[in-house]
């Protein structure tokens, strides 16, 4: 098992609203993948963007798909605006002048980055150091130095600057709705979603569910059944001190352990779970408002207000108005510390 480094705060802004700045027009997307490979992670990508390249018309939206072992050629040709390497397995045999011209291929573009274990590869290359990265959770093991370097998440993807990273899977579909919504317009996102009959889609922040016991379960197994605890327990929170007796630790070392691996007091994380909790109700769920806020564990619909409006930057009220508007959701909405 491989010690992580702590993250500076679990939720930061999770927006990949910057990526609206890319406007130029017809905007290219090129993603670069393996010869041959037939992925979920490939399919996940091509699939929406397909169905939103042939609406558009290439006028707006062109769409290419590169062999990697065309992209390990001298690069040529127009830049695309966003590129991503694509593979669900790791991209191995390159040789460290074909590495160094596909990272020139990628890092030709405004916005790059990679989906699935191409994230790996990604990442050991170096470029991806300092960024937040969202590495698939079942190749934590194998992470080593990079985690050093780059600073691993559990979420489902992750934009900063200009670096972007998707753990791929079936993750990849909610990715490229994203992106649709974020690029173009959200009718256009919620046409694809309809005709790809996916229910809902999972923004930025939420989380891959296997990555805390890839992360924790034989290294930290307190904290692992500390956050496991409060999971289960979101109706009815339980106090930081019943937690610690729960697990068998002082009140300062379960404290202490959620600092350092999680970047947040017990408390802070508490909330910040029974606020996504309530988030994902508002969403999915016909229950009131009042009724969301007793279910996730606060007493008074005005502290659920505040304390959701302080996290994702709008009241309960107006996320439930969102559920209602044409293509309801599909903006992930920017969490704060």
């Amino acid at each position: 098992m491989v010690l992580m480094r702590p993250e500076k705060g679990y939720s930061v802004s999770m927006s990949l609203a910057s990526l609206s700045t890319l406007a130029q027009v017809p905007l290219r997307i090129l993603l670069i993948s393996p010869e041959g490979e037939i992925s979920l992670t490939l399919a996940g990508l091509l699939q929406p963007l397909q169905m939103a390249a042939k609406i558009l018309g290439p006028a707006r939206l062109q769409l290419d798909l590169m062999p990697l072992k065309s992209a390990v050629q001298a690069p040529a040709g127009p830049a695309a605006q966003l590129c991503l390497l694509v593979s669900d397995d790791a991209l191995a045999g390159l040789s460290r002048e074909q590495g160094r011209l596909l990272l020139q291929r990628c890092q030709a573009a405004p916005v790059w980055g990679a989906a699935g274990a191409a994230v790996l590869w990604l990442a050991r290359s170096g470029a991806l150091d300092g960024a937040r990265t969202a590495l698939p959770w079942a190749l934590y093991a194998d992470a080593g130095e990079v985690a050093g370097r780059a600073i691993l998440t559990p979420n489902l993807f992750e934009l900063d600057g200009h670096r972007l990273s998707c753990c791929g899977g079936a993750a990849s579909i909610d990715f490229a709705l994203s992106l649709i919504g974020i690029l173009f317009e959200v009718r256009l996102q919620a046409q694809v979603q309809e005709a790809l009959c996916v229910e809902r889609i999972r923004d930025a922040s939420e989380r891959q569910r296997q990555a805390l016991q890839a992360r924790f379960g034989a290294l930290q197994p307190k904290l692992s059944e500390a956050v496991t605890l409060m999971e289960s327990n979101i109706e009815e929170p339980l106090s930081t001190d019943d937690i610690a007796n729960l697990v068998g630790l002082s009140r300062r070392q379960l404290e202490r352990l959620f600092k350092q691996y999680l970047g947040a007091v017990p408390s802070r994380y508490y909330l910040e779970l029974r606020l996504q909790r309530s988030r994902q109700l508002l969403l999915e769920s016909h229950h009131s408002i009042v009724q969301i806020g007793l279910m996730c564990g606060f007493s008074s619909g005005s502290h659920f207000s505040t304390a959701y409006g302080a996290l994702f930057g709008i009241t309960p009220r107006e996320q439930r108005q969102r559920k209602l508007a044409p293509g309801h959701g599909v903006l992930p909405d920017p969490l704060r510390l």
